[in-house]
């Protein structure tokens, strides 16, 4: 017998709990299945222990800083397995926190997978049944593997995060977001890292700064090799060889971390059957309002074509909800200036268009503002790195349309930013505004 609840969420990662969350505060009854941990990739394999892993690094880093100006100094090695240990019960806390405020409000959690066997109803594997006229798909994306020999020598960004010692020598393959963090922070922490990128380094950012960051990613000692198109890897675990179609030989290698993107967790859970519209790649298609091909289903995250970011699905899960129990009617979740970072070293963060997609959409109307700096703590360790800032504005008036940032604390610093970018911020707002000194941040308002 089918139990009847107002919604049904499958996945429990931050835009299915967002949804299943904001629902049920405004009265509905809400069934949420996953039977992976609370939490999804951000809590358990992404966002939190990487940014851990980040903030390891930087403090690595600042060790080295210190004795650039003048600290006593003393060799400085993490305590993988302790770091680990530590990581791991914050993570814990998270998910304990999140079935403390589902149970709290009401929510039936099912720890099972289910699938959709008609528009209003899922099933799981273990004979579970539930139905509601409402159902949303959050279940998020995993890492590309590819059908390659030897494959399964390397790891997924999965499984970096079980490391209890650094490799002494690791062999990064992509180009993308987690391929430059995990260099950068690997590298930060006392390991050799090749990069090994097929074509281009985080497609989607500002050319000009993504170059800038490669540029101090390869001084601070990341062997970047780019054009590289991989056709097997040989060895065993620990000593392991990568072969590129040209012939070419990288490694040996300790370990490698296979980098190569993600795809949708939109197999096995009924959706042909149903026409639930998706891309090449898998993406449930849906409309600004979330909405699928088939009435009565949705689809917010990574597992949909929209931006894979976390506060995204965060966003769209809770504007789902609220229009669907709170009487919002059909207004979309804008998605528009969204900020993002790489945290890479120095981080890279971008809101808006990139000069690229300026040029593309405005043509001859679109002003170029470029700064250069070399960060005050920099200079006085005697470092010749430069940061970069650049703003892109369009017409007479000006109008800012992109902000880009390249350096320390860029991470922080465009928040702020984005909040004036989604009220609509002029050049002329940025010239009258005092800036605070010296920060990175004044370098936006000094721009000409």
């Amino acid at each position: 017998m089918s139990e009847r609840f107002d919604l049904i969420v499958l996945g429990a990662g931050s835009g299915g709990l967002s949804a299943a969350q904001r629902a049920a505060r405004l009265g509905a009854r809400v069934a949420l299945f996953d039977p992976d941990a609370l939490g999804g990739t951000c809590v358990n394999r992404g966002c939190v222990p990487k940014k851990a892993m980040w903030f390891a690094a930087q403090i690595a880093d600042m060790h080295r800083l210190g004795a650039e100006i003048g600290f006593e100094s003393s060799p400085l090695r993490l305590d993988w397995a302790r770091f680990r240990t530590l990581r791991d019960q914050y993570i814990a806390g998270i998910r304990h926190r999140y079935a403390t405020r589902l149970d709290t409000a009401g929510i039936r959690v099912i720890t099972q997978a289910a699938r959709l066997v008609a528009s209003d109803t899922v099933l799981t594997a273990q004979g579970i049944e539930a139905s509601a006229p409402h159902i949303v798909i959050a279940t998020g994306a995993s890492p590309r593997r590819l059908d390659m020999p030897g494959f399964q020598l390397g790891m997924l960004s999965d499984q970096i995060f079980m490391l209890d010692a650094p490799p002494q020598h690791i062999a990064i393959v992509g180009g993308g977001y987690v391929a430059v963090e995990f260099a950068c922070l690997m590298r930060g922490l006392g390991c050799r890292v090749d990069l090994l990128v097929r074509e281009h380094l985080l497609t989607g950012f500002d050319r000009e700064l993504v170059e800038a960051l490669a540029m101090q990613m390869q001084a601070h000692g990341i062997r970047i090799v780019r054009n590289t198109r991989l056709k097997r890897a040989r060895g065993e675990p620990g000593k392991i060889t990568l072969e590129a179609n040209d012939g070419v030989e990288h490694g040996v290698y300790d370990a490698v971390l296979w980098a190569i993107g993600r795809v949708p967790n939109s197999h096995d859970l009924g959706l042909e059957a149903l026409g639930v519209e998706r891309d090449e790649a898998g993406h449930i298609l849906v409309d600004a309002s979330q909405v699928t091909s088939v009435p009565g289903i949705y689809a917010v995250g990574d597992v949909t074509d929209r931006r894979a970011l976390t506060p995204v699905a965060v966003a769209a899960g809770r504007a789902l909800a609220e229009r669907l129990f709170a009487g919002h009617g059909e207004e979309p979740f804008e998605d528009q200036d969204i900020p993002s970072v790489v945290f890479s070293e120095p981080p890279l963060g971008a809101i808006g268009l990139t000069e690229q997609q300026a040029h593309a959409r405005y043509g001859d109307a679109v002003n170029v503002h470029t700064g250069r700096y070399t960060p005050l703590l920099w200079m006085v360790a005697g470092r010749s790195e430069q940061s970069m800032v650049k703003l892109l504005s369009v017409g007479e008036e000006r109008k800012v349309v992109g902000i880009h940032v390249l350096g320390p604390g860029s991470d922080e610093l465009l928040q702020g930013f984005a909040v004036a970018m989604r009220k609509g911020l002029y050049w002329r707002d940025l010239k009258s505004t005092i800036a605070i000194h010296p920060t990175a941040a004044e370098e936006l308002l000094l721009l000409h």
